[in-house]
């Protein structure tokens, strides 16, 4: 008797087809022949997740142009019940795409998601100096918006390809400023146990400073520093109760079940009022931490025994 298949899972992410979310789900080993759910907007992604509609949702939440991206740094941070599982990294590359026949001496209006237009911007003003901008949900959505009537858009600010999926005519490359561009996607599901440490991790939180005052964020650095946890994210977020309250999202290397950042993890929860825990999960780039031995976790479990030793009066605490 064959056994049977498993059951399938469904994956939601920023579309149409064609789209950088796209390209970071495709790198997604387990979404492999299973179903894609393109969705219009970063809410709608996790609020599949949150109902069960889909297992995981890929969303864009860093761009090394740009920085953390405010609505899903926002999001993760105030909806309960998701946890990150995985991360990926797409390079950011543009072309500038018109309909047949269109020519560049012709464009006024460019659509442009805008994050692609801040990243685009120095080329049109060069190029095309008396372009308006119209903003797009989307860098796919951009091409698409060529074809809907009474929009007056002329061109669009595209990934590569997007001629494979639509009529549309490649009048440039390489539009982007930084070549080196990339940005990072996360895999997020709902609140699943923790895997194991792959030795290149990363560990995601967001936290709130206990009170508004003078040395409060060295002291939640000191957290982290004083066990040797390097920091590869750090970005402030207002709460949005009060002028001067912020939350911070972390990004750490290492995994919570690694002895030094699960020993920095209890520090912060007993110096904040409000930690959220987002997952620990393997690195996009592999790339493991190098600590110092003092940091390794042979170390603090010595020190854990060495103060169950005194605390039991073992001779010497040995």
């Amino acid at each position: 008797m064959s056994e049977p298949s498993p059951a399938s899972r469904r994956y939601s992410y920023l579309g149409p087809a064609g789209t950088f979310t796209e390209a970071a789900l495709k790198q997604v080993p387990e979404a492999a022949g299973q179903e894609w759910a393109p969705v219009t907007n970063l809410g709608e992604a996790l609020g599949d997740v949150l109902s069960g509609d889909s297992d995981a949702a890929v969303i864009a939440i860093e761009n090394s142009i740009d920085g953390g991206v405010t609505v899903a740094l926002d999001a993760l941070a105030t909806i309960p019940g998701l946890r990150i599982v995985g991360e990926y990294l797409v390079p950011v590359r543009f072309v500038l795409v018109a309909r047949p026949g269109v020519r560049r001496e012709d464009i006024t209006v460019v659509a442009a998601h805008p994050v692609a237009y801040g990243q685009c911007r120095a080329w049109l003003d060069d190029q095309i100096p008396r372009h308006r901008h119209l903003p797009a949900t989307s860098n796919v959505q951009a091409a698409v918006d060529l074809f809907a009537p009474g929009t007056g858009i002329d061109a669009a600010i595209a990934p590569p390809g997007i001629e494979e999926h639509y009529d549309v005519e490649v009048l440039a490359e390489g539009l982007a400023e930084n070549p080196d561009a990339v940005t990072r996607f996360v895999l997020v599901s709902r609140t699943v146990p923790v895997g194991e440490p792959t030795g290149a991790d990363k560990t995601s939180l967001v936290v709130e400073l206990p009170e508004d005052r003078a040395g409060a964020l060295l002291e939640l650095l000191e957290q982290f520093a004083t066990r040797g946890v390097n920091l590869t994210l750090l970005q402030s977020r207002p709460i949005g109760d009060r002028m001067g309250r912020y939350r911070f999202v972390i990004d750490a290397e290492g995994h919570i079940k690694d002895e030094r950042v699960a020993d920095a993890l209890l520090g912060v929860k007993r110096f904040s009022p409000n930690v959220v825990f987002l997952g620990s999960y393997p690195r996009a780039d592999r790339i493991a931490a190098t600590t110092k031995p003092v940091h390794d976790d042979d170390t603090f479990r010595d020190a854990r025994d060495w103060l169950r030793g005194v605390i039991e009066g073992t001779p010497d605490g040995a």
